[in-house]
């Protein structure tokens, strides 16, 4: 039996290109110091809206395709080589955005029976045995069906691997703070005259921001900004960057942070005041 390594992270994301926005620095920084990094996507984002026009002319399962592809680049950039499609690729459709008839796909995942998904991420964890694992909120972050679903997905997977042993040490949920994002977006609004992009986000528009109490972990990933730009550019279909900026279809510029921040919703908890700076801290390394 192979030997694992010492520290093992599994990330679960709803579409490519989740990854490297919202954890890319993070997982730069773990693959290159040995960390064994994997990663699931629940979906293809074959939905997904099309940035440049050589390329609007892929939709559905060709997306899928071409944003598999994307992803295989993305990561090689980040140096993570274990990615894996929940239930096997093209198992589960990309759901669409809330509200629209999209949701209704008897195939797509925002329509998958709860414990059938998680039981094929319960045989992930199994195999991997991943002491760590990060997900979205129980909003998805931003309200997206699917990133909702893979917060369900994951969070159910994790008490079912623990019941068969396989207990996982800890849990946390992509967060930016907001004192962050105020400052990130302040600069951007002295930065857009001189950039491509013509138009701001808002803060709203971002991701899992809450009030900066909440944030138990940084991850400081200034040393893999450039990885993290690569990955980010290779979901060229999704993304378009301009560092330290970027946008996505709705063409409204946010920024590209190289410090990612995290809730720890699961596992020994942070000293008040105190913020964690590993999200292995505390995990006695095992193998």
């Amino acid at each position: 039996m192979t030997e694992l390594p010492a520290r093992r992270l599994l990330l679960v994301h709803a579409h490519p290109d989740d990854e490297s926005i919202n954890n890319g620095a993070t997982m730069a920084r773990y693959a290159a110091e040995g960390a064994r990094v994997t990663l699931v996507t629940c979906t293809l984002g074959e939905r997904g809206e099309v940035i440049p026009p050589a390329l609007s002319h892929l939709t559905g399962a060709a997306l899928g395709r071409h944003r598999l592809h994307e992803l295989t680049d993305a990561l090689r950039a980040l140096g993570v080589d274990d990615v894996r499609q929940l239930g096997g690729a093209g198992r589960y459709q990309d759901s669409g955005m809330m509200g629209l008839a999209d949701n209704d796909d008897p195939y797509c995942f925002w329509q998958a029976d709860l414990d059938e998904a998680a039981g094929y991420l319960v045989e992930v964890i199994r195999e991997v045995r991943p002491q760590v694992l990060v997900t979205y909120d129980e909003n998805g972050g931003y309200g997206h069906p699917d990133h909702i679903q893979a917060h369900r997905v994951a969070m159910r997977a994790v008490e079912l691997a623990a019941r068969s042993g396989c207990e996982i040490a800890k849990v946390y949920w992509n967060r930016v703070p907001r004192s962050v994002a105020e400052d990130a977006f302040a600069r951007l609004d002295r930065d857009l005259p001189g950039l491509r992009f013509d138009k701001a986000a808002g803060i709203g528009d971002v991701p899992g921001v809450v009030d900066d109490e909440r944030i138990t972990t940084e991850i400081d990933g200034t040393a893999y900004a450039a990885a993290k730009a690569a990955a980010m550019r290779a979901h060229a279909t999704q993304i378009d960057v301009a560092e330290p900026y970027f946008v996505l279809s709705n063409e409204l510029a946010q920024p590209l942070f190289t410090t990612e921040y995290y809730e720890l919703v699961r596992g020994e908890p942070v000293p008040a005041g105190a913020r964690e700076t590993d999200l292995f801290a505390g995990i006695e390394e095992t193998r």
